[in-house]
């Protein structure tokens, strides 16, 4: 409705009704007028309606009716009704049915004009509202965290079972595996999702300005407090803070961080005396061993328990390399919308190529790995040429004889289909222990022979396809 002057229709056997409230709101909005049900229906199929106005006796028709009918359409309108003062019981069943409201006749004109302009503000908002949802999901919601690999599906139940609760909530993850997407998951559905989620990226900071940031300052309280300085924890009061890199933080940090998570939720300002609360839920993360910091004397075991309620170690992408032909199909809308680019695809060696290499930035370095790609891109398709110089000599990489990373990694198949599930599963095996027979069956859970067996049936049904067969690499425990 923004720009755009709101649509009203008023739907009334009396003419001088429709004409009256027609002068009454003409001025502010674009008015409609019908006299029976037959003409209210041609006017809500041809035009947007926002708002309707309808009376409950419509000669003889049934307002009524009308109601129901506009409230089942694709965009329903906001219905108001009105009825002469003996049908308010009427009127009240409408509104059960999702009527806006109703006004009695003989009509009072200012009462109407307040209730249509409240009905509409009202829309608005809702609209609004429900724009910025969107826009939160889209950000944050579990659909931005891309991937069907079993490892990112535990963590993804992990997050919904863990987010409606008040637990901390300690991720654990290399550099670049998601963490903090995970964090804003998590925030965005718990119930304090309507509070805010705040960001302390613990190692950019030194430990003076780290516990002013987290907990504020007062004036004066060191050199250069020139003024009072609100906490993060108190501007995060009802909602989630999340501390990134939590691994970094001095003894003397972590012993007033234990306090405000503590049942109290107390601290006091750099400088100051007086004991403030924040009630937040706190999410850390780190790309450290915090059991191993605690054994070392560098983390306090007493912290490490109120943080690790529930842990979730975001696994590297070079675990879950079936995902990364949905991240690179998500990356790449991305990256061609933003550079005014047709959506690209990529050559299989390309493919290939980010399906080989081993991701020490994991999908952050995937994501940067796309965007190089469609910036250097100068036909329809991404080649080898076009990925950054890392990416491009993992391209050169040879498997076990017979077994493709594409093959391997690529386009999940339909999980209904057990045998290309199978298939899959092993040539992923074989891939990533470079085709020892052993290996793969011990990470399989299977053994040896009978992954030698399934091979071999797998080989026969690519012969009669004409297909690469699977030759694994020979070990002296696989000549056996």
């Amino acid at each position: 409705m923004d720009g755009l002057q709101s649509t009203i229709l008023i739907v009334d056997d009396e003419k001088h009704t429709r004409d009256g409230l027609r002068r009454l709101l003409e001025d502010q909005y674009d008015v409609y007028v019908a006299g029976d049900l037959a003409g209210a229906i041609d006017v809500l199929q041809r035009e947007h309606i926002d708002l309707l106005v309808t009376d409950l006796r419509l000669a003889a028709d049934d307002g009524m009716v009308l109601i129901q009918r506009a409230l089942k359409m694709p965009h329903p309108p906001i219905c108001i009704m009105m009825t002469a003062y003996g049908s308010v019981d009427t009127a009240v069943e409408a509104m059960k049915q999702g009527a806006y409201d109703f006004v009695t006749k003989p009509l009072n004109l200012d009462k109407v004009e307040l209730l249509i302009a409240r009905a509409l503000q009202s829309r608005k908002l809702e609209q609004e509202n429900r724009t910025l949802r969107e826009q939160v999901d889209e950000r944050f919601g579990l659909e931005n965290i891309w991937g069907q690999s079993a490892a990112l599906q535990e963590v993804l139940d992990t997050i919904k079972q863990v987010a409606p609760s008040s637990a901390n909530v300690l991720i654990e993850g290399e550099s670049g595996t998601g963490k903090e997407l995970a964090a804003h998951a998590i925030h965005h559905l718990s119930r304090r999702h309507r509070n805010r989620f705040v960001v302390v990226h613990c190692a950019a900071l030194s430990p003076q300005l780290l516990e002013s940031e987290l907990f504020g300052h007062e004036k004066g309280a060191f050199t250069g407090a020139s003024e009072r300085r609100i906490g993060r924890f108190e501007q995060a009061n009802g909602g989630t803070v999340f501390l990134d890199e939590i691994g970094e933080i001095d003894p003397s940090t972590q012993v007033k961080l234990l306090r405000v998570i503590g049942e109290d939720h107390a601290f006091e300002r750099v400088g100051g005396n007086q004991t403030l609360h924040a009630d937040v839920r706190l999410i850390a993360a780190t790309n450290k061993n915090l059991e191993k910091l605690v054994q070392d004397g560098k983390f306090r075991d007493d912290l490490f328990f109120r943080l690790n309620v529930v842990r979730i170690t975001m696994p590297p992408l070079r675990d879950r390399k079936e995902d990364i032909p949905v991240l690179v199909r998500g990356f790449l809308r991305h990256f061609a919308k933003i550079n005014g680019k047709p959506v690209l695809e990529l050559t299989s060696d390309a493919m290939n190529a980010l399906l080989t290499y081993h991701w020490p930035g994991n999908v952050r370095e995937l994501r940067t790995a796309v965007e190089h790609g469609v910036v250097m891109a100068t036909g329809p398709k991404i080649t080898l040429r076009d990925l950054p110089s890392p990416v491009r000599q993992a391209g050169g990489v040879v498997l076990a004889r017979g077994i493709t990373a594409t093959g391997a990694f690529g386009e999940r198949s339909n999980p209904l289909d057990l045998r290309e599930t199978e298939r899959k599963l092993i040539l992923q095996a074989l891939a990533g222990t470079n085709g020892n027979v052993t290996a793969a069956a011990r990470r399989l859970g299977i053994s040896r022979r009978t992954l030698h067996r399934k091979i071999n049936e797998m080989n026969a049904e690519t012969e009669s396809e004409d297909s690469p067969a699977v030759t694994p690499a020979k070990t002296s425990e696989d000549a056996r």
